[in-house]
């Protein structure tokens, strides 16, 4: 069962995947469950859409990225510049420590269940800071 979210107030969501087919299907399944999804390939391309459009609501970052950091960095950034976006960090290659994750942020071990990471961008205080 995929959760979806209301369609009338929809989130906008920026996802950060550097892998092409990965960032494709993660946005389609965000779109599935009622989100608008912004894209960007590398942490230093999501810092210029955050700076462009103050309408982010949800950033949803893999780590491994190629750029000037990686997805922990830029979830702490903006943490400290745009504390009202919440935070939902994804790798399938590294178990993060409680400190790389901001407070507030989720972390969803990869692959993961869009259900579940649905229910992080929609209701953070349901799931632990670090999921698996």
């Amino acid at each position: 069962m995929v959760l979806t979210v209301d369609p009338a107030s929809p989130l906008l969501v920026l996802l950060v995947e550097d892998e092409g087919l990965v960032r494709l299907m993660a946005a389609d399944m965000l779109e599935e469950a009622g989100f608008c999804v912004l894209e960007a390939g590398d942490a230093d391309a999501a810092w210029r859409l955050l700076e462009e459009r103050p309408d982010i609501g949800v950033l949803f970052t893999d780590v491994d990225m190629p750029g000037s950091m990686n997805g922990f960095d830029l979830a702490r950034r903006v943490a400290e510049r745009w504390p009202r976006i919440r935070l939902v960090i994804t790798s399938g290659r590294c178990a993060p420590k409680p400190r790389d994750v901001p407070d507030d942020g989720r972390f969803i071990a990869k692959p993961y269940d869009m259900a579940r990471v649905v229910a992080a961008i929609t209701d953070p205080a349901s799931l632990p800071t670090i999921t698996s």
